[in-house]
């Protein structure tokens, strides 16, 4: 999304390339952006993985999902060189070729580029592992993908460690046999809270809820969409899961330890706290599948009618003037980037390694947990909060358990351990200016359609 940003190809008061189609205006930025770590022309007109990037605009939104496999994805950087991204790309029935070496811009993903403008971004931000989406939901909420009930799923856990997409266990919702389903033994960051006290919910838009208040699962969401667990991971963990998917008592137990539901909700359940003058001190919203921008389910112009409905709904709050909003992806999809990602947890699992060569992601510490390589591939990150900076890019080395870091550092929470990534990860505290108060009435409003902006303050 930001590998050709404003002033990455073309430095203020240079001509801007005719790489949009006729009728069609670039991106207007603000004065004095800075520049990310995006492509250069070398990179776009004779890319090393024999296909050059090709932009893909807002005709072109939908599309199909391309490998995101732990294996494939280290497999794509190939010892550094980062030019075997064409074994990513998807190869359905019906999908273009060399799709991974496609982007959007700021005529697509229009919203996020203007929250950039605004606010704050990271030019360095990592997925904590390659891998998938499971990976990416549970290293957000514990840095761990290690410390499962079963060490062992062919093709699926390697080692006590989750490899790929897997169903989660104390989940009433889930389809077994047929998925063998996975409990996580380790802790995560709502223990933490729960010790502490601290309110917090997980809610996601396709959570389906039990009528009456009966412990019998009503699998069928109110979305209408098919339930995945797979965008919920704290119903991996016994300690954090609403097994039988109980409602929440009411609106003001929302987000306590009280309230029967757990800390695990449906997004509407949400909305009914905030209504209420109730607002979770540390929330996860997960919109509904239509919604995730994740290929083949969703495009990035329904994901930002989501972003942006929500995020200008939350300025409109009182409690906006305390709030901190990081918008980031539980995985790459496998779509190309150019920086090569530090290794800063190695692994040399004959059978599912490979970034530094067949079967090694570096040499591993004596007991160190294995198939957990990484970091991954680089992820969009955003700040948007009455506190961030305005129209900067942080450029210090963090990864999806940053935002984990941030949490446990905010409420003094302490650490989670057990070789938990978290205790690598980079703090985020760059992205914000917190010496100073922040400007009375800051906020931005933008358009859900087009991603333009409505108001800024």
């Amino acid at each position: 999304y930001f590998g050709t940003y404003p002033n990455v190809l073309y430095p203020q008061g240079q001509p801007v390339s005719s790489q949009f189609p006729t009728g069609e205006s670039p991106f207007s930025p603000l004065p004095a952006t800075p520049v990310p770590n995006g492509l250069s022309m070398t990179l776009l007109n004779r890319n090393p993985n024999g296909i050059n990037p090709f932009r893909l605009d807002r005709s072109m939104a939908s599309t199909c999902d391309n490998s995101n496999a732990y294996k494939v994805e280290q497999q794509a950087y190939n010892l550094g060189l980062v030019n075997m991204f064409t074994l990513t790309s998807a190869t359905g029935a019906g999908c273009p070729p060399n799709l991974s070496m496609a982007y959007y811009d700021g005529n697509t993903v229009t919203a996020l580029w203007n929250y950039a403008q605004y606010f704050a971004m990271s030019d360095n931000f990592f997925d904590t592992e390659f891998g998938t989406t499971v990976m990416g939901h549970l290293n957000l909420v514990s840095g761990q993908t290690h410390t499962n009930t079963v060490t062992t799923i062919q093709g699926k856990v390697a080692n006590g460690s989750v490899i790929a997409n897997v169903e989660a266990g104390p989940d009433d919702c889930v389809s077994a046999p047929a998925n063998t389903p996975v409990t996580m033994s380790s802790k995560n960051v709502g223990d933490l809270l729960n010790a502490q006290g601290i309110t917090w919910g997980w809610f996601y838009g396709d959570f389906p809820q039990s009528a009456n208040n009966q412990p019998i699962a009503n699998c069928t969401p109110a979305s209408g969409v098919a339930y995945n667990s797979h965008y919920d991971p704290f119903q991996y963990y016994v300690s954090t899961s609403n097994q039988h998917h109980l409602p929440p008592s009411s609106a003001q137990a929302i987000g306590t330890s009280a309230d029967q539901a757990n800390h695990q909700y449906a997004l509407a359940d949400f909305w009914n706290a905030v209504q209420a003058g109730n607002m979770p001190s540390v929330v996860f919203l997960k919109a509904s599948r239509p919604q995730t921008g994740h290929p083949s389910d969703s495009t990035p112009l329904e994901e930002q009618t989501f972003l942006v409905n929500t995020i200008n709904q939350l300025q409109q709050t009182p409690f906006w003037n305390q709030m901190a909003i990081f918008i980031t992806y539980d995985d790459s999809d496998g779509w190309y980037d150019h920086v090569m990602p530090p290794i800063v947890n190695q692994s040399n699992d004959p059978a599912n390694d490979a970034v530094t060569g067949p079967g090694s992601c570096g040499t591993p510490q004596a007991g160190a947990y294995l198939d957990r390589c990484g970091y991954g591939t680089r992820l969009p990150l955003l700040v948007i909060s009455p506190y961030a900076k305005q129209n900067y890019i942080d450029h210090g080395l963090a990864d999806t358990t940053s935002v984990l870091r941030f949490i446990e550092d905010n409420w003094n929470l302490g650490r989670l351990g057990d070789q938990s990534f978290v205790a690598l990860a980079g703090s985020l505290n760059g992205l914000f200016d917190f010496a100073n108060p922040p400007r009375p009435g800051r906020s931005l409003l933008l358009d859900a359609s087009a991603g333009t902006v409505v108001k800024a303050q």
